[in-house]
């Protein structure tokens, strides 16, 4: 597997459902992400009145990317042309970005490169619950689409990799190197895309 060996970036998922004693902001640097996976919906909910809403990826582009809405610099990813970069919508509403993810396709697995939930979406007075989830769920698509069988890798923080292994099913490899195997995939895409 040598195809691991990509250029690092560490994903850290805050979990709302974590102890309170063990949840901590994370401090943001150029290798990390923050996204929050507050919990596994069907798509995406808001936060306040409990509605459900489809989801939409299409691949964006920089005209379409705000910097200040973001932290990361999503310029910077899409100019480097070594990834897919998809824009998460909400369906019948492609202007407003929920969420964007950096895929890079490797031999036998996707790997998420870079993933962020929009910063209206994130702490406690977000619009929408489920955007992480999804998020992850379309990365385990596009692999079933390439051939993969779901196969869907990520660099997890230390601290929160046995979360990740509740939330997403995800399996350690070695070190922060984290997979979602088909299994994990399966239930992922099923959950979120279930028309697909």
């Amino acid at each position: 597997m040598s195809g691991l060996k990509s250029k690092k970036r560490v994903i850290s998922i805050e979990i709302d459902e974590m102890p309170s004693s063990k949840k901590k902001s994370v401090s943001l640097n150029k290798k990390e992400v923050h996204i929050e996976i507050d919990r596994l919906t069907n798509s995406i909910v808001n936060a306040i009145s409990g509605d459900v809403f489809d989801t939409e990826f299409r691949k964006v582009s920089k005209k379409e990317i705000k910097k200040n809405d973001w932290f990361f610099n999503w310029h910077l990813e899409l100019k480097s042309g070594k990834s897919e970069v998809y824009k998460m919508t909400i369906k019948d509403n492609e202007d407003i970005i929920q969420g964007l993810i950096s895929l890079v396709i490797d031999d036998k697995f996707v790997l998420v490169n870079l993933v962020e939930s929009a910063k209206f979406n994130q702490g406690k007075k977000k619009i929408y619950e489920g955007v992480g989830g999804n998020l992850f769920a379309f990365a385990c698509m596009r692999s079933f689409e390439i051939g993969f069988d779901g196969f869907t890798a990520f660099e997890a923080k230390t601290a929160l990799i046995n979360h990740y292994e509740k939330t997403l099913g995800a399996q350690l490899v070695r070190g922060q190197r984290m997979f979602i195997d088909n299994k994990a995939a399966h239930d992922l895409t099923s959950r979120y895309f279930k028309n697909k």
